[in-house]
């Protein structure tokens, strides 16, 4: 879960709590075809990504739960916001009778896990039994794991805009997630590109990651990236453990990383440095730790990170 996992400065939508489609609408969704017969009235996030994104549209009304708000705080400019939102289950996503109990009508998660039954958590199936349509983030299908992009965020927007009625302000969000990448692009004309790694650090496990959307975050970050899709350690999941030794033959001028608290961050940038003291990366100063959750499927981090990172490769050139 770590692997698989804050929102960008934007603006929010005026509240709309009455506003809603005035049709029933189907979308093609994880291979699967997602009904809303009305515009939702009580939807559930099930990660703080997607409670973010439903009150920057201005759906805070129509917010009935909000699911694993222990594992990210909201921005500090939405926060207050979901002060009165119940939350369920705390890091991990709640069980399916937690779930149930706040009677949602529309449930948006950023991945399939969260409908793990074997977890105890409610299926896709047993909550559209229930009456509950479900939505899932396009990064976090399965069959998209591997090929994931920044933009696939785009796709959430406009749909989930369709779906509560609220497309204009779906269309604004998007609009300026744009230029945010267009911003960076146009910064980034022309210099020469840094060979980067990005890398996981668990203990001692080392791991690396080559595909996915993190992939895609360093690509429009301006990064060389060390470790692909194209590589066969990536053919079939997006990350690989590997050994200090191989990383140290590439000799990558950054390493980006993902932690989940200042704890981590600590320990990775320890592990890092004493492991490999004659990196480029070490040497110069580019250990580039971003949140977990900045990588996680559907998140509007996916966009804000780009320039995070890019900002620290090429400090010139903003």
């Amino acid at each position: 879960m770590a692997l698989l996992l804050t929102g960008c400065g934007t603006s929010v939508a005026p509240a709309s709590p009455g506003a809603g489609a005035a049709a029933a609408v189907t979308l093609e969704n994880c291979g699967r075809k997602a009904v809303v017969s009305d515009a939702p009235k009580a939807a559930v996030g099930m990660h703080p990504a997607q409670t973010e994104l439903l009150l920057r549209l201005g759906l805070a009304g129509r917010i009935a739960g909000q699911a694993q708000a222990k594992a990210q705080a909201l921005p500090e400019d939405v926060a207050p916001l979901a002060a009165n939102i119940p939350v369920i289950g705390g890091v991990t996503p709640p069980s399916r009778e937690d779930l149930l109990a706040v009677k949602p009508d529309f449930v948006y998660s950023p991945t399939t896990y969260e409908f793990t039954a074997e977890q105890g958590f409610a299926s896709i199936e047993q909550l559209e039994q229930a009456g509950v349509s479900v939505y899932v983030a396009n990064g976090g299908c399965k069959d998209r794991r591997m090929t994931g992009e920044v933009t696939d965020l785009f796709t959430d927007l406009e749909n989930i805009g369709k779906i509560f009625g609220v497309d204009d302000a779906a269309a604004g969000l998007i609009a300026k997630s744009r230029a945010e990448l267009d911003k960076v692009a146009k910064a980034l004309a022309g210099v020469k590109r840094l060979r980067v790694a990005q890398v996981y650090v668990d203990g001692t496990t080392l791991q690396a990651i080559g595909a996915g959307v993190e992939y895609d975050i360093l690509r429009l970050a301006g990064a060389d990236n060390v470790y692909t899709p194209e590589q066969p350690a990536f053919a079939k999941f997006f990350a690989a453990t590997i050994t200090p030794e191989s990383l140290a033959a590439e000799r990558p001028d950054a390493l980006v990383f993902s932690v989940y608290d200042d704890k981590h961050e600590a320990a990775t940038r320890k592990y890092l440095t004493t492991t490999f003291p004659d990196m480029p990366a070490v040497l110069d100063d580019r250990l580039i730790a971003v949140s977990s959750a900045d990588v996680f499927p559907g998140t509007l981090g996916n966009v804000s990170i780009v320039r995070q990172i890019a900002e620290r490769l090429y400090p010139d050139a903003f």
